[in-house]
């Protein structure tokens, strides 16, 4: 890759103005392989509480709508600052009656929604640490074994949910009788239930700014799950300091937020920090505006998400991979979003996962034939454990795998491992562990105190390193789709080879960034021959195209994905291989396992091609099994 070269193409188009931070980073070297990266720019003061944002703002521009949603008949309901504060410092009276605390915090079930948003406000101006958890957990697991974790890990002290009815199964066996439910709609039998408009009510809300007065930088403002891919969630204590550093962060990358407040209409959910720490903070930190989105990047929920960008023009918008995939589509064929879409539109952001270069370019040419100019599409590097940003796509790069420079504040180190270099970030935007796991605190973090992300990186050109870094993988084998959907490959890869005896010797699972899971399948040979009913010397290609061996592999897939629960389970086609693993190449280790990594890459064309035709190359595809 000429990167100089693509470093110039990428300042040849004409972008629309908006105003970025110019970064410039220090990059020193150490004494063991490692690089320390620093932006110049200093960090500068940020307020001790995301809440003092809403202090400011409701006597700024109190009548200013801070975030809206569309009511049962389609109209938008809204509620501006000096209403949001108004309506927190009542909510947070009532909150503090419960006797909640980091070790009873308040746990909120369902998705985003309004009562959702002002609750948590609440709890924080309380100084409650409250946890948004995904409603999968509780709607779609069957045995319940995330949210269980949950609860025992938090024993919450007040459970909310928009409606008792959906969420009644997983409170009632996991919560105990006498924890206090609140929900919006319904009530559950035999529970000491309150119904949020009643927390409402309430005049004198001394208590509530004494409690207010007393939360500092340090207090806890929420408890976010990371996606639990190789083992269950662990629970991230998030700060005060940790959000408003990071919100700090983010507007001195993107000053843009000061000169026009941000509006967005946005769907990503608030158990994730994306959304719920990243989305709702660039609103509220800079006075903007929230239009919840009740779509989704699929094929039934899109409808609904461009009805609301049809009606409401952001100035940014920011959705995983996925939701880009759909929409540019949208785009190229629909003149009336385009025309709202592109009207106040200044940047566009993805992440969660990369962004293909074909999408990207489709969104590039949709914008500068529509209003002449491209809109600059951004993106970085963030998680759970940093409040989520730590690298900006602010320099002088423009393409996939490209996540940028540190933002100001964030120290990068980057850590020779496994051949390639790990990411480490330190900051007061990093937290300082996880919730009640010494050993799982002690492991993330290095000598230096840099927190382990486990994210491979390395320098766009080695020659160049101020141009910035590109995201390289996972150190362990997890990966995402494009949806954003975290995939735990060690137990797939298991159930595969347990459900597959005695014909599956072992399997790669494939799907990064892409939209759906594949499997490259190694087969044991011998018994794929007896059950062919062949010759101990029958070719391996004879074999695997054999009637019963391509019956059993259509069997298999359809016993995968039987019990599947969503993308992360859901196999959409497995291709047995005809070459054997090779030692020489690394595709198996000194151990005699599978090296995952060094599979996909040795065999990329393979996959390449098996995700464009898998029937045409050999693969055994969901609809025929």
């Amino acid at each position: 890759m000429n990167v100089e070269a693509t470093a110039q193409r990428s300042e040849a188009p004409r972008y629309r103005q908006v105003a970025i931070g110019q970064p410039s980073v220090t990059i020193t070297p150490g004494t063991g392989g490692e690089f320390y990266l620093l932006a110049d720019e200093p960090l500068q003061p940020y307020p001790g509480h995301l809440l003092d944002r809403l202090l400011h703002w409701a006597e700024l521009k109190p009548d200013t709508t801070l975030v809206a949603q569309r009511d049962s008949e389609g109209q938008w309901q809204r509620i501006s600052y000096r209403q949001m504060l108004v309506n927190v410092r009542a909510l947070a009276q009532s909150l503090l009656r419960y006797g909640l605390s980091a070790e009873r915090p308040l746990v909120i079930l369902s998705g985003n929604d309004l009562e959702h948003l002002q609750l948590a406000f609440a709890a924080m101006y309380a100084g409650i640490p409250y946890c948004p958890v995904s409603p999968a957990y509780a709607l779609l697991s069957q045995d319940l074994a995330k949210l269980r974790h949950i609860f025992e890990l938090l024993q919450p002290g007040l459970i909310f949910a928009a409606d008792a009815t959906p969420f009644q199964r997983a409170i009632e066996a996991l919560s105990p009788v006498e924890t206090p439910l609140v929900f919006t709609r319904g009530e559950l039998p035999g529970r000491v239930c309150e119904r949020f408009a009643s927390l409402l009510q309430q005049s004198d809300c001394t208590l509530a700014d004494l409690a207010f007065a007393g939360t500092d930088a340090d207090s806890i403002a929420k408890f976010l799950f990371t996606s639990g891919s190789t083992k269950l969630p662990k629970a991230v204590p998030t700060t005060q300091r940790m959000l408003c550093a990071n919100q700090q962060m983010l507007l001195q990358t993107f000053p843009e937020f000061a000169v026009e407040p941000p509006v967005l209409v946005d769907w990503l959910p608030w158990n994730h920090t994306f959304g719920g720490s990243h989305n709702v903070g660039i609103v509220l930190y800079n006075g903007g505006s929230l239009y919840i989105d009740g779509g989704k990047p699929t094929p039934q929920g899109m409808a609904e998400t461009l009805r609301n960008l049809k009606e409401i023009a952001p100035t940014a918008y920011l959705t995983v991979p996925k939701g880009w995939e759909e929409l540019v589509g949208a785009l190229e064929c629909d003149s009336e979003l385009r025309d709202s879409f592109f009207s106040r539109i200044k940047l566009l952001f993805f992440a969660a996962a990369g962004l293909s270069q074909s999408v990207w370019d489709r969104l590039d040419r949709a914008a500068e034939q529509h209003c002449g100019e491209r809109i600059r599409m951004m993106a970085g590097l963030g998680m759970t454990e940093a409040s989520p940003s730590c690298t900006f796509t602010t320099g002088p790069l423009s393409m996939a795998g490209y996540i940028g420079l540190p933002a100001p504040g964030c120290e990068v180190k980057l850590v020779p491992v496994e051949g390639k270099l790990e990411g480490r970030f330190r900051g007061p935007h990093i937290m300082s562990g996880y919730w009640r796991s010494w050993q799982q605190t002690l492991d993330a973090f290095d000598e230096e105190g840099f927190y382990r992300s486990g994210d491979a990186l390395k320098f766009a050109d080695p020659e160049q390193p101020q141009l910035g870094l590109m995201f390289d993988g996972r150190i362990a084998e997890d990966f995402k789709l494009s949806t954003g959907v975290f995939v735990s490959v060690g137990p797939l890869r298991t159930r595969v080879v347990l459900q597959g005896a005695p014909y599956v010797q072992d399997v790669v699972v494939t799907g990064p960034d892409r939209q759906r899971l594949g499997l490259l399948l190694f087969p044991y040979l011998p018994a794929c021959r007896e059950l062919a009913g062949l010759a101990d010397d029958a070719d391996v290609g004879e074999v695997l195209s054999a009637v019963p061996v391509r019956h059993w592999l259509s069997s298999l897939l359809a016993e995968l994905n039987r019990d599947a629960t969503g993308l992360a389970s859901r196999i959409a086609w497995l291709c047995p291989m005809t070459e054997a693993p090779s030692l020489d190449a690394g595709e198996v280790t000194d151990k005699g396992s599978l090296n995952q990594r060094v599979v996909l890459s040795r065999r990329v064309a393979l996959v390449d091609a098996l995700y464009t035709d898998p029937g045409a190359n050999g693969a055994v595809v969901e609809e025929d099994a």
